[in-house]
């Protein structure tokens, strides 16, 4: 029996749901094709990811926020963009918490202060550039999509909620 041998050190992909293939009896000394994939995939590690019950809060809260983006006829560029200018909004917003109550504070030394407050604004501004450039992407993706009124309108309204 002939085993075409330009494959077996090729990494096969097999489906984690799949049923194995059956193995093909070989002759001794040989090792068929099929058991070559199976005894690859049974050694390849498989990885698994778990969230935290604040990871999966956080996760549906998201979706949550989203979801009127996502129920929009708007085309997936338009609404990944607003689902992104409306985190770096939030970012924006928290950074701006975080910088008044740092400015705020009187238990630091001066330059300490000085210093956390020159890295809280530099961060600030560093989200309002961001947010700059993801408005100016979405303005030429609605350009470039020639999206009707309605939908002008209604990516509008989404960005200012």
């Amino acid at each position: 029996m002939q085993v075409d041998t330009s494959i077996l050190g090729q990494r096969a992909y097999v489906p984690a749901l799949a049923p194995a293939p059956a193995a093909v009896p070989a002759e001794p000394g040989e090792q068929s094709q099929a058991g070559a994939l199976t005894a690859e995939s049974d050694s390849a590690p498989g990885v698994t990811v778990t969230l935290s019950a604040e990871g999966l809060k956080r996760s549906q809260q998201t979706a949550a926020k989203n979801a009127d983006i996502e129920e929009s006829d708007l085309p997936d560029e338009v609404k990944q963009l607003l689902k992104m200018i409306r985190e770096l909004k939030n970012q924006l917003d928290e950074k701006m918490a975080e910088l008044q109550a740092q400015m705020a504070q009187g238990d630091m030394d001066d330059d300490e202060q000085q210093a956390a407050v020159r890295a809280l604004q530099l961060e600030v501004g560093t989200l309002n550039s961001a947010l700059s450039t993801a408005n100016a992407q979405l303005v030429k993706v609605m350009r470039d999509q020639n999206l009707s009124s309605e939908q002008s309108s209604t990516a509008a309204s989404l960005m200012a909620r």
